[in-house]
Order: structure tokens, then sequence, then C-alpha cells
């Protein structure tokens, strides 16, 4: 992987990977427990319809939230990192400079 200037080491792509699914696996199984709650208080049309929205929003959201597309992939362990689906820790074996850029990015 290599873009805008940073290139990737086959065990950093890796760490990465490791990183990116982890993390999917914690939105998706938070994003299931919130959809069966919000089912049980559906009543009438409009609530489902809502639900439809709800659901194509997140969907959209999540599925360009976890690309492996390197020209953003800091952007992107950044952006899991400040919604918490990820922790600094997780991505120990990055190179200090990514690592550094990660959390810089998750603090704006």
């Amino acid at each position: 992987m290599q873009a805008t200037g940073i290139s990737w080491a086959p065990t950093e792509k890796t760490i990465a990977k490791a990183a990116l699914d982890c993390a999917y696996e914690r939105e998706t199984a938070a994003l299931l427990q919130e959809v069966q709650d919000r089912a049980k208080n559906v009543l009438c049309l409009d609530d489902l319809w809502q639900l439809h929205d709800f659901l194509s929003a997140r969907r959209h959201d999540i599925e360009g939230k976890y690309e492996e597309d390197c020209a953003s992939l800091l952007f992107g362990l950044a952006r899991l990192v400040k919604e918490g689906w990820l922790t600094g820790d997780e991505l120990t074996g990055l190179s200090p400079d990514k690592r550094s850029k990660v959390s810089a990015l998750a603090r704006m």
C-alpha cells in the first residue's frame, strides 16, 4: 500500500486489516443490537419507514468507512479510534509515525 507518500510494510498491511476487521465486527454487532431494540418499537408504517431510513444511512456510512483504500487508510483508522471502535493499542506494530498520525487525526 502506498499513497500520499506513505508506504506500508506487509506486516503493517496485516495489522491494519486486522484492526479494520475487529472494528467492523464491533460496529456491526452494536448495529444489530440497536436494530433489534428499535424494531421492538415499530408500531405503524411510519415507524417502519424510519427504521428503513436509519438502516440505509448506516449501511452507506459503514460501507464507506471500512474500505481498505490505501489513500485513506490512516484517516479511516483515525476515524475508528475517534468513534471508539478501535483503540490505539490495537494498532501496535504500525510504525511510530503512522501511530502518531492516527492519534493526531483522531483528536481532530
